[in-house]
């Protein structure tokens, strides 16, 4: 598959069925428009203006009239580079998945490489606190998203998993981490976590008959933080992929 940086896609050897045109993630499949003397309004801009917005904002009060009042250009020129909200909200995904900072090289460990993937996907997406959720519904097929997919396969091809057992590896820690840190990132827009923490823990031990197991290691928000939190599932989580249980 080859990705144009443009967010098109070219044909060459595609014989599966094209994606709607206005569903999440066509703007990588789409075909690109006759060539044309193109307006000023540049795709970076935009891009970069969507995830200011997102960030500000979120995804339900993203329009694209605001997008392009924002931009200070007419709805034409920005529908030139983009069709649709969804190709808003693709495009400005990838961006984020291009803040994540990887090594160059792989190490000799896929569980440092694994790690590392793990722990700098968690820090872009926490960054743009809208990119969690959004990355849990559509097709992550940006060029970004594609070199982080194939950095953390092929981590995980080196520690032996192979077929349905490499695919199953690698959707476990993505979701791992796109799970965490959408949690995180609603959490942390809350003023009142640590109450509403505080509260449920309370009505858990009024409840402990109900739930003896919960009464007694329900964590408080001051006891174990979110990244003490996240390490910690991390290190659970890679202990059991190395277990040759997994690759059975």
């Amino acid at each position: 598959m080859s990705v144009k940086p443009n967010g098109t896609k070219g044909t060459s050897g595609n014989k599966g069925k094209a994606a709607p045109d206005n569903a999440p993630g066509a703007v990588w499949f789409r075909a690109e428009k006759a060539s044309r003397p193109r307006p000023q309004l540049s795709h970076e801009r935009i891009v970069a203006t969507a995830v200011e917005l997102l960030d500000r904002d979120g995804v339900q009060k993203l329009s694209m009239r605001r997008l392009a009042e924002r931009l200070g250009a007419h709805a034409t020129s920005l529908y030139w580079h983009v069709a649709t909200k969804d190709d808003v909200l693709d495009l400005a995904l990838d961006a984020v998945f291009a803040e994540l900072d990887l090594p160059e090289k792989h190490s000799a460990s896929w569980q440092e490489d694994t790690e590392a993937f793990m722990t700098g996907l968690r820090s872009a997406l926490l960054r743009h606190p809208w990119a969690a959720a959004l990355a849990n519904s559509r097709p992550l097929m940006g060029p970004n998203a594609l070199r982080a997919s194939e950095f953390a396969y092929t981590a995980l091809t080196t520690g032996g998993f192979e077929g349905v057992h490499l695919s199953s590896a690698a959707a476990t820690i993505t979701h791992y981490v796109i799970g965490s840190a959408s949690s995180e990132a609603v959490w942390q827009q809350r003023s009142d976590e640590a109450a509403t923490r505080s509260a449920v823990d309370a009505h858990i031990r009024a409840h402990i008959d109900e739930y003896p197991t919960l009464a007694g290691h329900f964590p408080l928000l001051e006891e174990d933080d979110w990244d003490s939190h996240f390490h910690r599932g991390m290190r659970l989580l890679l202990a059991g992929l190395t277990s040759p249980d997994a690759h059975a």
